[in-house]
């Protein structure tokens, strides 16, 4: 059940990071970010006050350091897919899988073979899909940083929240989406864009929220019953659904490198998670 429920957040979290930064191409990402954010509390409080009690433990206050980790990350992902192509951001944020398992190495935990050649892989792949032809030779592609802090960000998500969700999922979610509304509103606070947006516009971001909401419910959830190690790196297979995503829906093409570097990449991912 952990594993189903891990692979359910990577498949809303891909579907969830592909649509929600087209949305901020268009509206800008604090703008869109509010409301995906707004969307995503209101789905969870609704639930957990029907639950009807309080959290379990103090242990899910640490779904608040994930959501500063993880609010950071996803910030920086949408404003690297608005700069660069989804087929390279992805792929290069969903290193964030290399994090827990670098946790359970500090732990004690040994590195398989298959973990120590998805790493290499991993890495070879983001070198190859950050590089773009240019006039003057091989540059940075686009987004290539924003999508490195990403990763960071969304790796330091992953040891929290799993914690958090292994005491109470339900609450864990919703101290997680509490504080990233309150960091995507003092943000907006700050920089104070335009919040107006039309009711469809609204509806779209609610349902991304919901979307991103329900894939932090099944990886707290999967928390519960498996292994940090396992389980993030799975929920961490979100890449391929956005990048396939990216292909049919956006009909994105990279140089034939870089392609080769996204595959590596990916594959790379999936290699650490059948550690």
């Amino acid at each position: 059940m952990a594993i189903v429920l891990a692979l359910g957040a990577s498949l809303t979290w891909g579907l969830a990071d592909f649509f929600g930064p087209l949305k901020g191409r268009r509206l800008g990402v604090l703008r869109a970010l509010v409301w995906v954010q707004v969307g995503g509390l209101i789905g969870i409080a609704l639930f957990v006050a029907g639950r009807a009690h309080g959290p379990a433990s103090a242990t899910t206050l640490l779904a608040i350091p994930a959501a500063m980790s993880g609010t950071l990350g996803l910030y920086a992902y949408y404003r690297g897919v608005m700069v660069g192509a989804v087929s390279v951001v992805s792929p290069i944020a969903g290193l964030s899988a290399v994090v827990p398992v670098t946790v359970g190495i500090v732990s004690g935990d040994r590195p398989s073979a298959w973990q120590l050649a998805g790493m290499g892989c991993a890495l070879l792949g983001v070198f190859l899909a950050s590089r773009e032809p240019g006039q003057g030779g091989p540059r940075v592609a686009a987004g290539v940083g924003l999508a490195l802090l990403a990763a960071v960000g969304f790796g330091g998500y992953f040891p929290f929240m799993h914690a958090a969700g292994n005491a109470d999922y339900w609450w864990a979610s919703l101290f997680f989406r509490m504080t990233s509304v309150a960091l995507v509103l003092a943000a907006a606070g700050i920089r104070r864009p335009s919040l107006a947006v039309s009711r469809r516009d609204v509806f779209v971001l609610a349902l991304i929220g919901t979307g991103d909401t329900l894939g932090n419910l099944f990886f707290a959830a999967a928390s519960a019953s498996g292994l940090v190690s396992v389980t993030s790196v799975l929920a961490s297979l979100y890449p391929v659904v956005t990048v396939l995503l990216a292909r049919l829906v956006l009909s994105e093409r990279v140089a034939r490198s870089q392609e080769a570097g996204i595959g590596l990449t990916l594959s790379g991912v999936v290699l650490i998670s059948a550690g």
